[in-house]
């Protein structure tokens, strides 16, 4: 399964997400991709099911009680919570979905497949969401180079 950029771009254009595996820890990555998101202008929906609120912003126990108007999910949990994380965005009806690489299992992505989900996976959040900086812009230059991101169509 190859992601194209139109399908990225057109999952990061509303700037309005929640994030399912969000971390109320400073020194994980799931606090660090929430952070960086919301310098970059993003709204954002954290999901945690062990926190009321992460930085002064309500945090939402369950990906059901989420607002109505939230229909993208970026998916950042560990591999053994993907599947049922995925499971929940899809009863709860959000189209699009991302699961964060290194949090993408065989299972959920045929169950997306499945389920006729617009998908995102295998791709890092912050290789995409502009401006992109650091060791993501030089990580997005490396994968250019050996023909690993996606294409534009």
């Amino acid at each position: 399964m190859r992601t194209n950029l139109k399908t990225i771009h057109d999952f990061l254009a509303p700037k309005k997400l929640a994030i399912a595996g969000v971390s109320r820890n400073p020194k994980k990555f799931g606090y660090a991709v929430y952070k960086e998101l919301k310098q970059k202008g993003f709204e954002i929906y954290p999901v945690n099911p062990n926190g009321d609120e992460i930085d002064g912003v309500k945090c939402y126990n369950q990906i059901m009680l989420l607002p109505k108007d939230v229909d993208r999910l970026l998916i950042l949990t560990s591999k053994d919570r993907t599947l049922s994380a995925l499971e929940e965005a899809v009863a709860k009806g959000i189209p699009y979905i991302w699961i964060q690489q290194m949090s993408e299992t065989k299972e959920a992505i045929d169950y997306a497949k499945s389920k006729k989900v617009n998908l995102i996976a295998r791709q890092c959040i912050l290789m995409h969401a502009e401006p992109v900086k650091s060791f993501h812009k030089f990580h997005r230059g490396i994968n250019r180079f050996f023909g690993l991101f996606p294409k534009a169509s």
